[in-house]
């Protein structure tokens, strides 16, 4: 069984790794880590700063997924960064990472846990439906390079 454990700063290029391997199935996102994404540098200090918490999976040889949360609106969580090596999916870990999250947020007095995904990343999409979340028909559109639309998720916790 793999290790879940807090996120530490010094996982951030094994955590860039990660994402990379993720949005490498989608040839038109581009990461750019300094320019779009600077909390990857310092991840835990940057979760920190915002009242929330990530988690890594470890799997012996690097990370294999993570996963974060921070508060949003009163009785709200945000789910940010599920992302799973695609060598590890189908196994089980994404659903330990969520449920984590999930059960953190809770322990936070959060009643609800919303995200923001790509509207690329149909898999994700089924998988966060059959975990009991729902399209709320929001969306938003990112000024970034990756010309990101995204849709929004929520349930109940």
């Amino acid at each position: 069984m793999h290790t879940i454990r807090d996120l530490r700063d010094d996982d951030s290029q094994a955590l860039i790794e990660l994402i990379s391997s993720c949005w490498a199935a989608y040839p038109t996102i581009v990461m750019d880590v300094d320019g779009e994404m600077p909390h990857l540098r310092a991840p835990a200090s940057a979760y920190a700063r915002l009242g929330g918490r990530a988690w890594a999976a470890d799997g012996g040889d690097g990370l294999i997924g993570s996963v974060a949360m921070v508060p949003a609106e009163p009785g709200t969580a945000e789910l940010r960064m599920l992302y799973v090596l695609a060598s590890e999916r189908r196994s089980g870990l994404g659903r330990r990472l969520l449920v984590t999250a999930e059960q953190a947020a809770a322990g936070n007095g959060a009643a609800r846990m919303e995200l923001w995904s790509d509207t690329r990343f149909t898999d994700a999409h089924r998988f966060y439906e059959r975990n009991g979340y729902t399209r709320t028909g929001a969306s938003r559109t990112l000024d970034d390079l990756s010309a990101t639309v995204e849709w929004h998720f929520a349930r109940s916790l």
